[in-house]
C-alpha cells in the first residue's frame, strides 16, 4: 500500500477530451502509465469550457455541442515519483499544458483491501455491507 504524507508534488496537465494515443483517448492512457509506474494517484475531469493556445473557446453548452472539451488530468506523488514520470508525459502530450505544484498531502487512505479490485458500487471485493 502506497504511504504518502507531508510536501509532494502536484502534476496537472491539460489537454482535450478528443486527444488520442494509439486509437485510444490520451487522458487514459496517462492514467494507465502513472498507474503502471506504481504513482500514488490519478484522476481525469472533465472541463465544461476553456481555452487553450489555439484560443479555440471550447464548452458544453447546449447551443455550441462542443465535442472535444477541456479535461484535467492530477496526479500526485513524491517530488522524486512525479519527476521520473514526466519523461513519460513528454512523449504522450504533443499538445497541452502540463505544470507541476509543489503541495502539501494532509491525509490519503486507501481501501482496506489492497487489492484494489472493486464491485459494481466501488466497494473493496470481498467486502460485506451491513
Amino acid at each position: 500500500m502506497t504511504r504518502l504524507t507531508g510536501g509532494a508534488l502536484r502534476v496537472t496537465v491539460f489537454i482535450g477530451e478528443n486527444d488520442t494515443w494509439r486509437h485510444k483517448p490520451l487522458y487514459s492512457e496517462i492514467v494507465h502509465r502513472a498507474h503502471k509506474a506504481g504513482l500514488a494517484g490519478a484522476s481525469v475531469f472533465r472541463g465544461i469550457e476553456g481555452f487553450g493556445a489555439s484560443s479555440l473557446i471550447h464548452t458544453s453548452r447546449l447551443l455550441s455541442l462542443s465535442e472535444d472539451l477541456p479535461v484535467a488530468i492530477v496526479i500526485v506523488d513524491t517530488e522524486e515519483r512525479v519527476r521520473a514520470f514526466l519523461p513519460q508525459l513528454d512523449e504522450l502530450v504533443t499538445e497541452g499544458l502540463v505544470i507541476l505544484d509543489d503541495c502539501e498531502v494532509i491525509r490519503y487512505v486507501g481501501r482496506a483491501d489492497d487489492s484494489g479490485e472493486t464491485d459494481t458500487r466501488g466497494r473493496a471485493k470481498g467486502k460485506r455491507s451491513l
